[in-house]
C-alpha cells in the first residue's frame, strides 16, 4: 500500500511578504534595515528562489507588525475594523551600547511622512542622531525622568509633561540627565 503525498504546495512566502511590505510603503532596503534581513535575501524570498528559516520569518513578521501566520497564510485576510498590536509584536530598536530602546509605535506604512516612537532611556543614556531629510521636526514628550535636548551648541532641559520642538535636520542629542530611567514619546514628521 503506498503511503498518500500531500498536495498541498508550502505557504508562498514571497507573495505575502511583498504583499505587506508594499502595503506599507516600504523598499527591500527600509525592510532590511529593520528587520535585520540582508536585501537580497530579502529579494530571493520574495521572488520564491529562497525559503526563510522560522527565525528569519518571525524577523519579518515583527519588522511589519504582523503575526507570523500572516507571512505564511497563502489568501489574503479579511480587514480588520480594529487591530491591537500585541506588546511583543512591537519592532524594537535596541540600542542598549548607547542606553536606550525604542519601540516602533507607528505603522511602518507612514514611515516616509510621520513615526512615532517610545524612547526609553537607562541612566546616563542618550540617542544621538544624525540629521534626518530637509524640514523634518521632532517633537519630544517626557512622560517620566528626566532629559536635555541638545541640537547644535543649544541644550534644553525637558520637564516632566513639557514637550520638546525642534529641527530634526540636524545633528540632535535626547540624553538622560536624571538618576533613573526617562521614557519618552518621540514624534517625527518629515517634510
Amino acid at each position: 500500500m503506498k503511503t498518500p503525498v500531500s498536495t498541498n504546495a508550502p505557504p508562498e512566502v514571497g507573495a505575502a511578504l511583498q504583499r505587506l511590505r508594499l502595503a506599507r510603503g516600504l523598499t527591500l532596503e527600509d525592510l532590511s534595515r529593520i528587520a535585520g534581513v540582508s536585501k537580497s535575501m530579502l529579494s530571493q524570498i520574495e521572488r520564491e528562489k529562497a525559503n526563510p528559516t522560522i527565525a528569519i520569518t518571525w524577523r519579518l513578521a515583527n519588522a511589519l507588525g504582523v503575526q507570523i501566520g500572516e507571512l505564511l497564510a497563502t489568501a489574503e485576510r479579511e480587514t480588520e475594523t480594529i487591530r491591537v498590536i500585541d506588546a511583543h509584536e512591537i519592532p524594537t530598536l535596541p540600542g542598549h551600547h548607547a542606553g536606550y530602546v525604542l519601540r516602533i509605535l507607528g505603522p511602518l506604512e507612514l514611515a516616509s511622512k510621520y513615526e512615532w516612537y517610545e524612547l526609553t532611556l537607562a541612566p546616563g543614556g542618550e540617542l544621538a542622531s544624525q540629521g534626518h531629510d530637509p524640514g523634518a521636526q521632532e517633537h519630544l514628550t517626557l512622560l517620566h525622568g528626566s532629559v536635555e535636548v541638545e541640537v547644535g551648541t543649544d541644550k534644553k532641559k525637558v520637564k516632566l509633561g513639557s514637550t520638546a520642538r525642534y529641527p530634526g535636520d540636524q545633528q540632535h542629542i535626547i540624553r538622560n540627565v536624571g538618576k533613573t530611567e526617562a521614557k519618552a514619546v518621540l514624534v517625527v514628521i518629515h517634510r
